[in-house]
């Protein structure tokens, strides 16, 4: 029997089903497990969660007599079955990317302990899984720029995790594109949050090489969708699309792909959907061995790159992310630099400036928000601006007004 109590009725030997609230309210990224450690119902309490499902069929009940909140035989609705929400209103970046920036931070951690369970051989928790999809899909709903350019700010220990955040939230926005609807966008959230799984059963001394990888250890590295692919083919509750991407995340139209080197239509949509992610978030992504990218560079070069992707997906994933995505360096027809801050509705090659440096004084500016959508504004894009030959250090906080991105 479930019951729903109060989160100071809690004991240790009780099982702890599942908690009532955000993932990000509490510090535990599993769930369905016996209190065994007093400090563990401290770390309830000092949370924000104020109830929990127990499960006195598999650990202690609470006292005869005692009050509960509800009970119920069955387990709580999963968050596909609850009622439909009200719309998110989307707002600005600006407004979105402090709170896109916590999401960033406790998806890490949670990603983290994620791989970690698998490394040692438990199977993947879908519940706390979508619950981590969830709140990406909204921030995603209410500024798709902030959290997918924050994702992409990655220091060398952390890349494989919140490469999984970033292809999450790219996935989410390319779904939304492509008109899918709500719960086919969750299911492809949780595919690209997945998509490389199986890279914990990569030796560490190849997965964190820092230079170029040999022909043999790449050939180690290719095996990763398949190790990913029998993993989540273990773990209850997984579903087939996430199972497909998984394994053919690395698959090419022309065939030149890996694990099966699959082609054109033998390549579901949603690989496809996870190829173009997957290949964006790495080439902009500081790595050991390179530095990222320009945004709006990346898209040019894979443009480029005949028989890699299929067109049409990549060019609506062109259209979800904008010819300049956030971030991009760009210098306009006055001779003003600028950083791209947020895409506008109006046009994909009009997005919002931030002007900051003049090429003519050879000096900084006082900082000027255009955008360039804008009928009173006559300045346009005149090129792209290759970041490393200008080395403006504090350049992520001019896009995201957060200083502490420069650190």
């Amino acid at each position: 029997m479930l019951k729903r109590i109060r989160v100071q009725q809690l004991q240790v030997g009780m099982h702890l089903k599942e908690f009532c609230g955000s993932w990000m309210d509490h510090p535990f990224w599993r769930t369905g497990f016996v209190i065994k450690d007093p400090q563990d119902i401290a770390l309830i309490l000092a949370s924000k969660i104020t109830e929990v499902w127990i499960d006195a069929s598999k650990g202690d009940d609470v006292p005869s007599g005692a009050p509960v909140v509800e009970q119920a035989p069955e387990p709580p609705a999963a968050p596909a079955a609850t009622p439909v929400r009200a719309p998110i209103q989307q707002i600005s970046a600006a407004k979105e990317l402090e709170r896109a920036a916590q999401i960033c931070l406790e998806s890490k951690a949670a990603v983290v302990s994620m791989f970690e369970e698998v490394r040692m051989g438990k199977a993947v928790d879908v519940g706390g899984a979508r619950q981590l999809v969830e709140d990406i899909a909204d921030s995603v709903a209410r500024n798709p720029g902030a959290i997918i350019s924050l994702a992409r700010l990655k220091t060398a220990d952390d890349y494989t995790y919140m490469h999984s955040v970033a292809v999450c939230a790219m996935m989410v926005a390319l779904a939304k594109q492509l008109k899918l609807d709500s719960a086919q966008t969750r299911t492809l959230g949780m595919a690209g949050l997945l998509h490389d799984l199986g890279k914990v059963a990569m030796p560490p001394e190849v997965l964190n090489k820092p230079g170029k990888l040999t022909d043999a250890e790449f050939d180690i590295m290719k095996t990763h969708p398949t190790e990913g692919y029998k993993m989540l083919s273990a773990s209850p509750g997984i579903d087939a699309v996430s199972l497909d991407v998984v394994l053919h995340h690395h698959e090419k139209i022309d065939g030149s792909g890996y694990p099966e080197r699959l082609s054109g239509d033998q390549i579901s949509l949603h690989a496809k959907m996870g190829a173009v992610c997957d290949v964006y978030d790495a080439i902009t992504s500081n790595r050991p061995y390179k530095s990222g990218w320009d945004p709006a560079e990346s898209l040019r070069k894979m443009a480029e790159w005949k028989g890699h992707f299929d067109p049409k997906v990549f060019q609506a994933f062109v259209k979800s992310m904008g010819i300049y995505p956030v971030g991009s360096l760009v210098r306009m027809n006055s001779g003003r630099i600028g950083v791209v801050t947020e895409q506008s509705q109006k046009s994909l090659t009009t997005p919002i400036v931030k002007l900051f440096f003049s090429t003519k004084s050879n000096m900084r500016i006082v900082p000027l928000v255009l955008d360039l959508s804008s009928a009173s504004v006559l300045d346009r894009i005149a090129a792209r601006e290759d970041p490393a030959s200008w080395n403006f250090p504090d350049l992520n906080e001019l896009w995201s007004g957060l200083p502490e991105l420069n650190r």
